[in-house]
C-alpha cells in the first residue's frame, strides 16, 4: 500500500544528476505535498578543471542544497570521491540503510548501462539493494522493510545491451522554468566544468537570465527530445490536444527488480 503523502527517493551519481533527470517531476510531487529526497552517491569532488577536493565538494554540496530549496525537496550528498564509487558490499549496505530509512514508495536511479562508471555503479548498487532491503539479517541494526518498494530508472540514450523504455512519460512544461532554476544553482557544472569539458567555455554568457536561456537551449534539449520521441504516449496520457502541445517531458522505466505496480498504483504515484 502506497503512503500518503507519497515518499519518493532518487539516487544520482553526482550532485546534479537527479536535477537533470527527475527535477521536473520532483517539483510537481513537492507542490502536491509529497516527500521527495535526492541522494548523490558521490560528493562531486573531481568535477572541475580549476578546483577540486574538499573545496569543490563543499561548493557542490551547497549548490545541491540551493537546488533542493527551490524544488521543496531534501538533498543528501554522500561523502564518496567522485570517480571512485564502487559496487562494494559496504556501499550496498549503505544504500540498503538509506532506502530503509526513507521507506519509499518509489526508488529511481540510473540504468547500469551508462557511459559514466559512477552512473553504472549507482544503478547497480540500487538494483542490488532491491529485495535486499527486505532481508532482516542484512544491515541488521536498520529495521528491514516488510515490502519491496517500486524501483525505476531514469531515461537515457544508450542502446546497448537494450534501449531505455518509457513506462511513464510526464509533461513538465508548467514547471520547466523552476527546473531551470534548479540547474542554474549548479554553476560549477553548467557554466564552468561541462562547458570546459565540451569545448564551449567561451560560449557561456554573462548574467542570470542569459545563462538560464543558454542552459535551456542545451540541456532542455533532453526534455524536448523525450517529448518528441514519446509523442504518442503523451497523447495517450493527456489527450490529443495537450499531448501534441507538450514541449518538455521526463520519463522513467519501471525496473523488474522491485515491486511491480498496478495501473492504479502508477496513477497514484504519478498524479500529474
Amino acid at each position: 500500500m502506497l503512503h500518503q503523502p507519497l515518499r519518493i527517493l532518487a539516487f544520482g551519481a553526482h550532485p546534479d544528476d537527479c536535477d537533470i533527470l527527475l527535477g521536473g517531476m520532483a517539483i510537481m510531487w513537492a507542490q502536491q505535498g509529497h516527500q521527495v529526497t535526492f541522494v548523490s552517491a558521490t560528493n562531486g569532488d573531481t568535477g572541475h578543471h580549476l578546483m577540486g577536493g574538499g573545496p569543490l565538494a563543499r561548493r557542490r554540496y551547497a549548490e545541491a542544497q540551493r537546488s533542493a530549496e527551490i524544488a521543496g525537496i531534501h538533498y543528501q550528498v554522500l561523502d564518496i570521491h567522485n570517480g571512485q564509487l564502487m559496487p562494494t558490499l559496504e556501499n550496498r549496505w549503505r544504500f540498503v540503510e538509506i532506502i530503509r530509512e526513507a521507506d519509499p514508495d518509489l526508488v529511481v536511479s540510473h540504468r547500469p548501462n551508462d557511459y559514466h562508471p559512477d552512473h553504472r555503479c549507482t544503478g547497480q548498487l540500487v538494483q542490488d539493494a532491491a529485495y535486499t532491503v527486505t532481508i532482516p539479517n542484512v544491515a541488521a541494526l536498520t529495521p528491514h522493510l516488510m515490502t519491496n518498494p517500486i524501483f525505476a530508472c531514469f531515461s537515457d540514450r544508450f542502446q546497448r545491451p537494450y534501449p531505455f523504455q518509457a513506462d511513464v512519460i510526464v509533461d513538465i512544461d508548467e514547471v520547466m522554468p523552476t527546473k531551470l532554476e534548479m540547474l542554474h544553482c549548479h554553476a560549477s557544472q553548467f557554466y564552468e566544468w561541462l562547458p570546459y569539458n565540451q569545448g564551449r567555455l567561451e560560449q557561456v554568457p554573462e548574467g542570470d537570465d542569459a545563462r538560464k536561456a543558454w542552459v535551456n537551449e542545451l540541456w532542455g534539449a533532453r526534455s524536448r527530445g523525450l517529448a518528441d520521441a514519446y509523442r504518442d504516449a503523451l497523447i495517450g496520457r493527456y489527450g490529443r490536444d495537450r499531448g501534441q502541445a507538450v514541449l518538455n517531458a521526463e520519463a522513467i522505466e519501471i525496473s523488474e527488480y522491485g515491486a511491480q505496480p498496478t495501473p492504479e498504483e502508477l496513477a497514484t504515484l504519478f498524479p500529474f
